[in-house]
C-alpha cells in the first residue's frame, strides 16, 4: 500500500501498520550503469514487497538522495552531507511517530547510508525512551539477503559490492536499455591484509574511509562483465524473499522487560 495514496483522514486506522521507508542514492555506477543504479534497484525491492504483503504495509515515497560525498569525484554524483542526511531521516522519522505509527523500517540500498541511517533511527529511538513499543529498524538489502544471495550457484561474485557482477545484473533484469555492458569493467585490487579488503570483495574487519577514485579507475569493483539478466532475476526474487520474511517477523515484535 502507498503511503502517498492514502488521505490524511486515514492515517489514525492505518497506524497500525509497518511504514516501510526506502532510501538509496543518485551516484556514479561504473561507466556501465545508471546514476539511479540504488534506487532502481530499492524500487524493484518494494514492489515485489506491496505484490507480498499489501495493505499490511505502508511503503512511502523512495528517497533519491543519499550520503554519496565519496563518490563526488565522478561526474554525475548528487549528493548531501552525512549531517544533513542525518537530520532529514530524523525528521521525517519523527513525524511518522508523532502520528502514531510504532514500526518503522528504513529500507537502504546504498552502503552510504547505513551509518548517518543508524545515527537517525538511534537519535529518535533515544528522543522516545517513554515509547516501549516503538520499534524502529534499519536493514541494507545486501545485509538482509546476504547468506542467501551467497548460495545462488549461478553467481562468481557471492556478494554485492558496487557497480559488480550483482548490481549489473539487478538491472539487466530491470533495465537492460541502460546497461552499457560494453564499458563494463570493475577493480580488483590485490592487497595484503588479513583486515582489510579495499575492493570489498570480502568483509573488512576495520573500517577506512576511501574516496572511491583512489579505489576503482571505472568507479565499479569485482565482475560487472559477468552479470546477465537471468542472475538478476534470481537476485531479486531471494532479496524481496528475505526483505519479507523480516516484515512478517518485525509485525509480530512485542515490547519486552529488562531482563
Amino acid at each position: 500500500m502507498r503511503f502517498g495514496e492514502q488521505h490524511h483522514t486515514d492515517i489514525a486506522v492505518l497506524n497500525d501498520r509497518i511504514v516501510l521507508l526506502p532510501v538509496a542514492s543518485l551516484e556514479q555506477h561504473g561507466r556501465h550503469l545508471p546514476l539511479l543504479t540504488d534506487s532502481l534497484i530499492c524500487e524493484a525491492i518494494v514492489r515485489g514487497v506491496e505484490a507480498e504483503l499489501g495493505d499490511r504495509v505502508l511503503c512511502l515515497p523512495l528517497l533519491w538522495v543519499g550520503a554519496s560525498e565519496h563518490h563526488r569525484q565522478f561526474p554525475g554524483t548528487v549528493s548531501i552531507p552525512l549531517a544533513l542526511f542525518v537530520s532529514l531521516l530524523t525528521h521525517m522519522v519523527e513525524c511518522l511517530v508523532q502520528d502514531g505509527f510504532r514500526r518503522i523500517f528504513v529500507l537502504n540500498a546504498h552502503g552510504g547510508n547505513d551509518v548517518p541511517g543508524r545515527q537517525a533511527l538511534l537519535d529518535v529511538q533515544l528522543r522516545h525512551r517513554d515509547l516501549p513499543d516503538l520499534w524502529l529498524a534499519l536493514g541494507s538489502y545486501m545485509d538482509l539477503a546476504a547468506r542467501q544471495i551467497a548460495t545462488l550457484p549461478q553467481l562468481e561474485q557471492k556478494k554485492v559490492t558496487h557497480s559488480c557482477e550483482l548490481e549489473t545484473s539487478l538491472i539487466l533484469h530491470l533495465r537492460p536499455e541502460l546497461v552499457r555492458m560494453d564499458e563494463a569493467r570493475g577493480a580488483n585490487i590485490a592487497f595484503d591484509s588479513a583486515f582489510y579488503a579495499p575492493d570489498f570483495a570480502r568483509p573488512s574487519r576495520v573500517y577506512v574511509p576511501r574516496e572511491y577514485t583512489h579505489l576503482s579507475e571505472t568507479g565499479a569493483f569485482g565482475h560487472p562483465e559477468l552479470g546477465t539478466a537471468d542472475k538478476g532475476q534470481a537476485l531479486l526474487a531471494v532479496i524481496v524473499g528475505e526483505v519479507v520474511a523480516f516484515l512478517r517477523e518485525f509485525a509480530a515484535w512485542q515490547p519486552h522487560p529488562p531482563a
